[in-house]
């Protein structure tokens, strides 16, 4: 048989375990657009690959207006980096004027199954 002091400890470990699992997925979508040199320096082919790097899903694509625009979903700090990668690094031939985010939110699970480029 179970004493109080040993089920304490049980119920103890069930409730930490409870908020650990509750804590460990915390996922983020975020839309972009960037501005500037984006078109005909790679920067589609650059973004994938980072992305792919970073572990985020979503997609890339060239827009009639000249930027670049997409989303990115995964962990918070993953998508957090790679928003960081799109405002300020880019392809190595890119200039980047301008990086919009919006629709940031999060999510509780991912929509995409890799990250693509979209034509």
């Amino acid at each position: 048989m179970c004493s109080a002091a040993k089920l304490t400890i049980c119920f103890g470990l069930l409730l930490i375990m409870s908020k650990v699992g509750s804590v460990a997925a915390r996922f983020k979508s975020i839309d972009y657009e960037i501005s500037g040199r984006v078109q005909g320096v790679c920067f589609r082919m650059y973004t994938e690959d980072q992305a792919r790097k970073l572990g985020v899903v979503g997609w890339v694509r060239n827009t009639r207006r000249g930027t670049v625009e997409g989303q990115v979903q995964g962990k918070e700090e993953l998508v957090n980096s790679m928003k960081n990668w799109l405002s300020k690094v880019g392809s190595p031939s890119s200039r980047i004027d301008r990086a919009h985010f919006s629709n940031e939110k999060e999510i509780s699970k991912v929509e995409f199954s890799n990250f693509t480029t979209r034509y």
